[in-house]
């Protein structure tokens, strides 16, 4: 199977394989950062993000962030969780961003063929306890059908937060997994 990648300089490194046992992925992600080091020229950034930007997003892996938004690295801070939620934990990230690293615009970006849109929570409580054999029923994983509906909700919990700022500037959008597009969602 051939990689294919957005940076042609990225390309991993062919795997040595030792006789005995195969390169992990954290070996492989050990040998990349080696190479990486010695090349690193990045020290001089500082924590607060250049555009004063930060991104919730979600995790899955199709969204090269810098890519779609013509970021760099320094450019914005990058908040990921499984489907891009303002979750206490994302509103706590949130804040710290706003307030001790001044950040002054917050961008929720969602995406198409969202895993948490193919599940129901009461489904995935039942599937998680099945195959572990735990009681998973005080799980919240905060599944949603309506894409366009949820990215504003998850705009209106942020700018509704007591401890975030109020002029910070929040705007929502849905990317385009099968044509790599941005579209902004209007607030009601």
């Amino acid at each position: 199977m051939k990689w294919t990648r957005a940076f042609p300089n990225t390309e991993p490194e062919p795997r040595v394989i030792h006789p005995k046992k195969a390169m992990t992925v954290f070996d492989e992600m050990l040998a990349h950062n080696e190479k990486y080091a010695q090349r690193f020229d990045l020290g001089h950034l500082q924590t607060p993000p250049v555009r004063k930007l930060v991104i919730l997003t979600c995790m899955d892996s199709r969204m090269d962030l810098e890519q779609l938004l013509g970021l760099r690295v320094g450019d914005a801070h990058m908040i990921r969780n499984a489907g891009g939620l303002a979750t206490d934990d994302a509103v706590r990230s949130l804040i710290l961003s706003t307030h001790l690293l001044g950040t002054r615009s917050i961008a929720i970006i969602q995406h198409t063929e969202c895993g948490l849109m193919s599940i129901t929570d009461e489904e995935f409580r039942w599937r998680l306890s099945t195959s572990t054999g735990k009681d998973a029923s005080h799980m919240q994983f905060h599944a949603f059908r309506d894409l366009d509906r949820n990215v504003r909700q998850q705009v209106a919990r942020v700018k509704h937060d007591p401890f975030l700022p109020k002029q910070i500037e929040v705007r929502g959008f849905v990317y385009d997994v099968k044509r790599g597009s941005l579209r902004e969602v209007k607030s009601e």
